[in-house]
């Protein structure tokens, strides 16, 4: 894979900083503060960029339905929403998120949309012009575990031909983001034919979905370099991931439960549960060496982010937990860290 793309000192990513705002709160904006509170009753909204095939339908029901609040998400049966109201207001809400405002920014919004769309779309769904302070939460996925279990999607009829995809006031053309298939959906595609369309947005779509796109020229792959780009890409996504108040791993469940409920102060009713076998790794048992580097090269961003991630989710245990052992983010870790918790959730 060659040298690292980590690139966060670069000055156009540096400017790029949206989150130096004061109304979005970092995880280090968080423990910085002695008392800090997530201030449920008063202007807090926690904001989840929910990014394809990373366990963000399981985390997303958790936040609605699974945790221990003084005015629990009303949920009722057969619909897909419920309403997330604050304590003693029924009209304003907490949670910014598929399960509880519905894709307001758009289907499956990325950072680049979220960013420039939650405190309008708030305004609008609370009828009127707040403060607010803004948490973005989100979850990672093994990269090739991620681009697996959307190519099982896809193959299954799925799409996402909704998503708008906005970024410097618009859509995409189709010269820009040149459609994989014709018709309603890709359904029994081929592995082949999902690698080789080279406008998939399955690839890097971790890395994508949470750089500032602006700073690339949108879709526009013309106005740099490929690398330039990657590198870019790279660098803002790492920066905004670091930026964030809380992210939690597929792979780490009880780690994210932990680290959601002692960078917020609250509690879960139910222990999260780590599912070892999916459709993706039944698929990763049928596809041949070749086509795993394949997918590896296609998805260099992402291994390299997720690479990131774990470090950076250990080094926040550490800090919460106030720990001088330090852990290591590899698979012997992983057991570790299992063991901690298994008395703790």
């Amino acid at each position: 894979m060659g040298k690292p793309l980590s690139f966060l000192s670069h000055p156009s990513i540096a400017k790029s900083d949206l989150y130096r705002m004061k109304n979005k709160l970092s995880f280090e904006d968080m423990v910085k503060e002695p008392d800090f509170e997530f201030d449920i009753k008063d202007s807090d909204v926690v904001v989840f960029l929910h990014i394809q095939k990373t366990g963000g339908t399981s985390f997303g029901r958790h936040l609605v339905k699974n945790l221990a609040l003084e005015q629990p998400c009303s949920c009722k049966k057969g619909r897909k929403k419920c309403k997330c109201s604050r304590p003693h207001s029924a009209d304003r809400q907490w949670l910014f998120s598929r399960y509880s405002t519905g894709w307001k920014c758009g289907l499956h919004a990325d950072w680049t949309e979220l960013t420039n769309c939650v405190d309008s779309a708030m305004d609008q769904t609370e009828k009127e012009s707040s403060k607010r302070r803004y948490f973005y939460i989100t979850l990672l996925r093994d990269p090739i575990a991620r681009f697996l279990s959307e190519y099982k999607h896809v193959q299954r009829g799925a799409t996402w031909k909704t998503a708008r995809h906005l970024c410097g006031g618009r859509s995409p053309t189709r010269q820009e983001l040149p459609p994989c298939f014709e018709g309603k959906d890709w359904s029994d595609v081929t592995l082949e034919q999902f690698l080789s369309c080279k406008s998939n947005l399955a690839m890097n779509r971790q890395t994508r979905m949470l750089a500032d796109l602006t700073l690339v020229g949108c879709y526009n792959k013309t106005i740099m370099s490929e690398h330039q780009r990657e590198v870019m890409m790279l660098a803002s996504a790492k920066q905004n991931l670091q930026k964030m108040a809380f992210f939690g791993l597929c792979e780490f469940q009880k780690l994210t439960q932990y680290l959601f409920e002692n960078t917020f102060h609250l509690k879960f009713l139910q222990p999260f549960q780590q599912l070892n076998e999916t459709r993706s790794s039944s698929a990763l048992y049928e596809i041949s060496e070749k086509d795993l580097q394949r997918i590896k090269d296609l998805n260099k961003l992402d291994l390299e982010l997720y690479q990131f991630a774990k470090s950076l989710l250990f080094q926040r245990y550490n800090l919460l937990n106030n720990s001088k052992k330090s852990f290591e983010a590899d698979y012997n870790g992983k057991h570790i860290i299992d063991q901690i918790f298994e008395s703790d959730v």
